[in-house]
């Protein structure tokens, strides 16, 4: 990371810290020059082995240098030495060593300790010298580029702080003097000419030749890495200051106290009372609100002006928190706001729980409150609601809505239960009794609410995972009467058990894929698998469909890291049911997305604006398995590949109708379906935050069906860099006529007319992913308390309608000019073609 620093007088200059230097340290041993003498004649009478080795042989023996990181008078690693080489005229190694150590983790005493050896022996080496180099020279700057060190002869480097084998010695030489000029000359800070700059250095060559043949000291020249010359100053990492946590209140856990980075001298100093009321405030609280005077606040009702402020409140999304004069303002018009159906949960935000009147009071309100819509009865049934009357209030709500609304927010009642407080001795609540007596009486709703309970049965937390097998408990024991619904989803455990085990199989084989296929329907041909045929039995991705066996001719395996089984259903009534199953994938933020986008596609119907959505089903039915439909279609990369880089002449080819000049020889309904579903899925993938968009997991049916797959990364994640805000590139563009043409005006205002009506349900999918937050999904578990405002960031409640087309207009047209995805999707486009 650069930092650019500016002085008073108009001096900026650029740096980077070690703490930002997340690489390992490298050094490159380079060369040793000078002239090695041999032993005298004494010394070999006194030790006569010396005769047959090393420089007594060879004026170039085989020597080898070891490296080592000191600090503080102790080693930090183990000795690095290089490889093996024969040498001849002279000693180079020009080998690079890796320390093992980032340059983010040296302390500022840091110390490379160098180390010649030359053989003595069988199994033993004599240090032909040693020197010991400091790597932060003044102002605490890294040492980068080539350096000389001074080698003490005959001794190891000792690596201390007060080093007897400095890497430096007081005496310069005329060579000296030369290259430290040299190392102005690779700063730039000597002016280069080149005519003059070839002559400079042959008769520097030629004087460091003549200095090295004559010279008795040996030097041992290195190399560490430049960084582009950026000079490179020492910085310790931040460590965060440890925080005791807050004492409980009330026997409630508190959160514990943060200081940000700029506070880090400070000391920290736990208040035990942060988190209780003040009782200050508590009087004031109680005197403005008036527990005495209560029945005069029935007859209350707010002045104009109030009134605006009231109805300004009452659109707060439900993620804005509430200031204390606004949570005043809703308490004393209480009375009056019973009769608005979306006041109920802004006025249960200003109560004050901890208050045994206060809470009365609201509890008692609630029979007198006008039926709340079902997107507020979800956001009473979120975390931050804890009472029972509050919570039990909502369950009655929702049991006016019918089966197949009740089944499109299943998912996020289910997670809701974790907030039931469902303990040993209460094993059930208003939530839980609901859900399992509508589950009871509609099969295709209890048997989504059995496989989403048996996925949280998987969960790691075991205080969570108990409850949710306690429900199903109940569940199961509340069917008793129904025999063969219970037989029912006993077989389908069996059916997803088998597929589990076969997938895991065929991935794990280590053939090639046309082997893995036949392994495959030669097992699912087998009778004896069971999976050939079978009485007919619901299918747990869709129990609205009967099947009655996998047709083994029509199975195959897809090609991916984790090789999908693509199975072929046989249906009772003599269709067929395609579908993959995939194992080594949690297939629960798939599955969020599609529910969504399933919601999304039923707001929109109801506004009369269908925009030929496939929101195909997925069902997670493990923590790491799962189904997904499979619908026949083609991905965008294959679609340009076979047709010329055209998806018009893909739809032409399927659906021609000569007449039709104005689609462009394409039949208008399939014109129609293309351009709206392109529109459809580039307002939902934006308000989700879809990412990693390629022309691999778009996908195009014959009839003009656009839709987006592998929902691997939502609320705007994404792995590459720069992503637009949308997809949506110049082919899909052309194969609409093109920027100019009638059929791209129409994307835009479909475009426009679906971003704002998706913006006035909000407040419903704000509630279905804050009931999502502690649900496991591997994007949202990130930031889990940043992932319902980065969805609420996408709508812009801020803006009115005609802003939010505005605003609409601009991403579109980012997204269609925006360069660097292009690039991007044509390095993806040799990633995968090198893959395969």
């Amino acid at each position: 990371m650069d930092y650019e620093s500016t002085q008073p007088k108009d001096f900026s200059y650029s740096f980077c810290l070690t703490k930002d230097l997340n690489t390992p340290l490298t050094v490159r041993i380079s060369v040793l020059e000078g002239i090695r003498e041999k032993k005298p004649f004494t010394t070999l009478l006194d030790d006569p082995t010396l005769k047959f080795t090393g420089v007594q042989t060879n004026d170039f023996s085989d020597l080898y240098v070891t490296c080592q990181l000191y600090a503080d008078n102790k080693p930090l690693t183990i000795p690095i030495r290089t490889s093996y080489k024969s040498f001849k005229n002279h000693w180079l190694w020009n080998e690079w060593l890796t320390i093992p150590i980032k340059f983010c983790d040296l302390p500022i005493t840091a110390q490379l300790v160098f180390t010649v050896w030359d053989i003595y022996g069988p199994r033993k080496a004599v240090p032909v010298g040693g020197t010991t180099f400091r790597l932060f020279g003044k102002h605490n700057k890294l040492r980068k580029g080539k350096h000389k060190l001074y080698l003490w002869p005959d001794v190891e480097a000792d690596g201390r702080d007060h080093t007897t084998t400095p890497s430096k010695i007081g005496e310069v030489d005329e060579m000296d003097r030369l290259e430290k000029l040299v190392k102005r000359y690779d700063r730039n800070d000597i002016t280069r000419l080149d005519w003059l700059d070839n002559l400079a250095f042959r008769q520097i060559e030629k004087i460091h030749k003549e200095e090295s043949s004559k010279s008795k000291k040996l030097y041992l020249y290195i190399d560490l890495p430049k960084f582009d010359d950026f000079p490179i100053v020492f910085s310790e990492p931040e460590y965060p200051l440890p925080v005791a946590p807050t004492p409980p209140v009330n026997g409630q856990t508190q959160p514990a106290l943060l200081t940000s980075s700029s506070e880090s001298n400070m000391v920290l100093i736990v208040d035990p009372e942060i988190n209780r009321e003040n009782p200050v405030e508590g009087k004031h609280r109680r005197l403005v609100r008036s527990h005495r005077n209560g029945p005069l606040d029935r007859d209350l009702k707010p002045d104009a002006k109030t009134r605006d402020e009231l109805n300004g409140i009452l659109k707060y999304p439900p993620t804005k928190p509430l200031t204390e004069k606004e949570k005043d303002l809703l308490w004393n018009f209480r009375f009056y706001l019973t009769r608005d159906k979306k006041a109920l949960t802004k006025f249960l935000k200003c109560v004050a729980w901890s208050d045994s009147t206060e809470a009365k009071q609201a509890v008692e309100l609630l029979p007198k409150w006008v039926d709340i819509d079902l997107d507020d009865a979800l956001e009473l049934l979120g975390a931050n609601f804890k009472d029972r009357s509050v919570r039990g209030y909502a369950v009655s709500q929702l049991k006016k809505a019918d089966d197949d609304e009740l089944l499109l927010y299943l998912l996020q009642l289910v997670q809701a239960l974790k907030f039931e407080n469902i303990s040993d001795k209460s094993s059930s609540s208003s939530l839980a009794e609901f859900l399992i007596e509508r589950a009871i009486k509609n099969p295709i709703l209890g048997n989504n609410f059995h496989w989403y309970l048996m996925v949280e049965c998987e969960d790691g937390n075991k205080t969570v995972s108990k409850m949710y097998g306690k429900v199903d408990y109940r569940f199961m024991t509340e069917m008793t009467k129904i025999d063969q619904r219970r037989e029912i989803l006993r077989r389908q455990g069996e059916l997803v058990q088998n597929l589990s085990s076969l997938s895991k199989e065929i991935r794990n084989m280590k053939d090639t894929r046309p082997k893995k296929i036949e392994r495959l329907r030669a097992i699912i041909s087998d009778p004896k698998n069971g999976l050939l045929q079978f009485p007919p039995l619901p299918l747990p991705l869709d129990a609205r469909i009967e099947v009655t066996g996998i047709i083994p001719e029509k199975t195959s395996v897809f090609k991916s890291n984790l090789f999908p089984l693509r199975l072929t259903f046989s249906l009772a009534d003599g269709g067929e049911y395609p579908v993959m199953f995939k194992t080594g994938d949690d297939l629960r933020q798939d599955q969020l997305v599609i529910q969504i986008i399933t919601l999304m596609d039923k707001l929109l119907r109801v506004e009369n604006l269908d925009l030929k959505l496939t929101p195909y089903k997925v069902l997670a039915t493990g923590a790491d398995h799962g189904l997904m439909q499979f619908i026949p279609s083609s991905s965008l990369a294959n679609v340009l590949s076979e047709y010329n880089g055209s998806l018009l002449m893909f739809l032409k080819a399927h659906h021609p109708e000569e007449k039709a000049v104005g689609t462009y020889g394409v039949s208008p309904a399939v014109m129609d379906t293309y351009v709206k579903s392109c529109a459809g899925y580039c307002v939902i993938t934006y308000l989700l935050g879809v990412g990693d968009r390629h022309l691999d997991n778009l996908l195009l049916s014959p009839e003009g069906n656009l839709f987006h797959v592998d929902f691997g990364f939502i609320l705007g994640r994404d792995p590459k860099p720069f992503p637009p805000p949308m997809k949506l590139c110049k082919e899909m563009v052309e194969a609409m006529g093109g920027a100019n043409s009638i059929h791209y005006q129409r994307f835009k205002s479909y475009c426009y007319i679906a971003f704002n009506i998706l913006r006035k349900s909000a407040n419903l999918i704000l509630n279905l992913f804050a009931l999502m937050v502690y649900a496991n999904i591997p994007d949202i578990k990130i930031e889990p308390d940043k992932a319902v405002w980065k969805v609420q960031e996408k709508f812009r409640l801020d803006l009115t309608e005609e802003e939010a087309i505005k605003y609409f207009q601009n991403l579109i047209n980012d997204s269609v000019s925006a360069l660097f995805p292009q690039v991007i999707e044509t390095i993806h486009k040799w990633a995968q073609y090198w893959r395969k």
